[in-house]
This record gives structure tokens, sequence and C-alpha cells, in this order.
């Protein structure tokens, strides 16, 4: 399994994306607005969990149970930003996602993310499958704290 620091390179992610950063998403300081950072994280999460098919279960869906945001730099207009993505932990019905956000080959941000496999009936969480978790095994990394 392989060990990411709390900062890592983009490199070391298992899962890579990347977004267009548009102007309008500057605030009056010329920066990246800090919501949009919630918007880059949701790039790489839907790369991992629904490009290819989705990871959940029928009649179910992905939310998040939980979210920490370290902003560490600001992001700049024009360019893109590199969004990584890894697992750290497999759950019952959860997962914890961690993410780093870079501009430039520099760190932006970094986010710890709990998402929950929900019954899209009851409400409730509901478990993942075992499909389910072999697949996300493939982005599975130990986090070093």
């Amino acid at each position: 399994m392989m060990v990411l620091q709390m900062r890592p390179k983009y490199e070391d992610f298992p899962l890579k994306a990347f977004d267009k950063i548009r102007y309008a998403d500057t605030d009056r300081q010329g920066h990246v607005n800090n919501a949009l950072f919630s918007t880059f994280l949701e790039t790489g999460r839907t790369e991992l969990l629904y490009v290819k098919e989705p990871l959940h279960a029928e009649k179910a869906s992905f939310v998040i149970a939980s979210q920490k945001l370290d902003l560490l730099s600001e992001i700049r207009w024009p360019g893109t930003v590199e969004i990584g993505s890894a697992i750290t932990r497999i759950g019952n019905s959860s997962l914890s996602l961690f993410q780093g956000i870079y501009q430039n080959g520099e760190v932006a941000a970094v986010a710890e993310t709990v998402i929950v496999q929900m019954d899209d009936d009851t409400r409730k969480s509901t478990p993942l499958s075992s499909e389910t978790k072999g697949r996300l095994k493939e982005y599975l990394v130990e986090l070093e704290k």
C-alpha cells in the first residue's frame, strides 16, 4: 500500500484530474474565491465515484458526511488546477477520501472527506457492496500524519 504525507506531490496520488480556472472564479482580491476549492474537490471526487461507472448501489447515492479543507495558498487565474485523490479508509457504508489541489506544481489545499452511501428511499446509510469495496482498494493509501 502506498503511503501519502499530509502535503504530497500531485504525482503521488493514485487518481489525477484537472479543472480549468475561469475568470469568473476570481474575487475582488484577484485570486480564486475559496468557495471554488470545494468545486475543484468535486471534480476529483466524481472522477473516482462516477466516471467509469457509478460505484454506488442501485437506488443509492453518495453524500458527504464531513469535509475538512485546509487552504494553504492562493490560486490565480488564468490556468488550470490539478486535483489528486486517494482513498484512506473503506468502511461498511462509507469511505474516507484525501485530496490535494495544485497549481503549477505547488499545493494550494488539502482536504479530508467522509462519503457515505445512502439509500435513496430510506435516506439512511447502506452498506457498500464487496465489488465496490474491491474497486475502491485500487486507490487505497495510508495517510502519514
